[in-house]
């Protein structure tokens, strides 16, 4: 099937679900006081090779009609696969049961209709592909055979190509009914190499809206074979105190501990090492992260939040002081605030540099001597004291230069000392996520060695 064909299919399914999601919202009126129903419809193919060989193939079709009641401040909720009238009716009814066994809440209910997204802009967010089998396995296999083409690189643990596209479409009894159609692509591949009985495995990737936008096989295969080769012959350090640069891929985690700690339900909980923080100083004050959800093709890009609330551009670090808690309408009731459109998740975080120029290469010589830490193993943080103790590897720097890798260490702080001890980040921007960040360097961090 054509492209073209693919996005005219898509349209029509938009329409068609747009009118399911109406017609259950009307008949859930006659029942209750008030009622949202989202679906989302997504269709896809991903491929595994190893070796060079066909692996895995598989298609997916699939998606579920959501139904949630409201009534008398209970809530009752509700799924179906089966799109016909009967089954919809079905899954009503059984929202309404099950709400009739919940307990009354206050906070509970729809969102306000003034936060409503009644006109969301157009993101740029569909570029399916045609779902074609053949071009996966080719575009897999040609990324383990480049990385296989390196010397040291003894095997391959898989190439791995991803393509899906679907429709989503949201609308309650405040008369808010909207839907998008999106898309997302990856390829990646994991290898293996060997020195001298030494194995080390890493990892290389590539993801975008437009699968035109993908790197090329050949790119994917090199990175993930210069990656792994890199840490050939890595050693262990002693234990010591010196300051940490995060790579920029690992550089998002940092961040993203951030994102859990200014959730609504981790304030409302009270289990955040971040609470009360709003208007206080929590990074430099150089330091600023702005979200833009309305990025064209953004991978975190969206025109509203799952609970049909307008996305809008905002900061939630302004001169490195906390702007927001990110909430959806429940925590931001119990809040005693309003919702931010964050229900489920966040869109298109920026985190600025320190220096326009502030390269790579300009980081590690502001870090002259220490750790280059360039992946990260367990799960060693504390959401609500905010203590910090990873498995880590990467490399020994001095003089500004990266003099080998090492590995079987642990770094550990707590992650409040850490986001005011940033000392730059660098404009090596890493945007393959929904957090668009440099790499992180970090004026004092406790190793575990030998």
């Amino acid at each position: 099937m054509s492209i073209e064909q693919i996005k005219k299919d898509a349209i029509k399914q938009k329409e068609n679900l747009s009118n399911i999601v109406a017609q259950a919202i009307e008949q859930a009126k006659q029942k209750v006081d008030s009622v949202e129903v989202s679906i989302n419809q997504s269709t896809g193919i991903s491929v595994s090779t190893r070796l060079g060989e066909p692996e895995n193939v598989e298609f997916n079709s699939d998606g579920a009609l959501a139904i949630t009641v409201f009534q008398d401040q209970r809530k009752g909720s509700a799924s179906t696969n089966d799109l016909s009238p009967q089954a919809i009716s079905q899954t009503i009814d059984k929202a309404i049961n099950i709400m009739q066994y919940t307990s009354p809440d206050p906070y509970s209910g729809l969102g306000d209709v003034d936060q409503m997204a009644f006109n969301p802009p157009d993101l740029d967010l569909f570029y399916p592909s045609d779902l074609n089998v053949d071009n996966a396995i080719e575009q897999a296999k040609q990324a383990e055979q480049t990385a296989l083409t390196y010397p040291k690189i003894k095997s391959s643990d898989g190439g791995y190509f991803s393509s899906r596209y679907g429709v989503f479409v949201y609308g309650n009894s405040l008369g808010m009914l909207q839907g998008y159609c999106a898309s997302s692509h990856s390829l990646s591949c994991t290898v293996i190499a060997e020195q001298e009985g030494q194995m080390e495995r890493n990892y290389a990737y590539t993801s975008s809206r437009d699968i035109n936008e993908l790197k090329s096989s050949a790119w994917v295969g090199r990175q993930a074979a210069e990656k792994t080769i890199a840490h050939l012959g890595a050693k262990q350090i002693a234990t010591m105190q010196v300051p940490v640069l995060f790579s920029a891929d690992v550089s998002v985690g940092l961040i993203r501990h951030l994102v859990g700690a200014i959730s609504g339900g981790a304030i409302y909980r009270k289990s955040s090492f971040l609470l009360d923080s709003i208007g206080k100083q929590v990074f430099p004050s150089w330091m600023t992260i702005f979200e833009n959800p309305h990025i064209l093709k953004g991978v975190g890009s969206s025109p509203f939040d799952s609970e049909g609330t307008k996305t809008v551009k905002r900061n939630i670090i302004e001169q490195g002081i906390l702007q927001t808690y990110l909430l959806s309408h429940y925590s931001a009731r119990k809040l005693g605030l309003v919702s931010t459109g964050h229900a489920g998740g966040i869109h298109n975080w920026l985190v600025s540099p320190s220096q326009p120029d502030a390269s790579f290469d300009e980081m590690l010589k502001k870090l002259d001597k220490g750790i280059v830490v360039t992946s990260l193993m367990g799960q060693g943080v504390n959401g609500v004291t905010g203590d910090y103790s990873r498995g880590a590897s990467g490399f020994w720097v001095e003089n500004g230069q990266i003099q080998y890798p090492i590995n079987e260490i642990t770094i550990a702080s707590n992650l409040k000392d850490m986001y005011k001890n940033i000392v730059a980040i660098g404009n090596d921007v890493e945007t393959r996520s929904n957090i668009h960040s440099g790499s992180i360097l970090i004026d004092n961090m406790s190793i575990a060695g030998k």
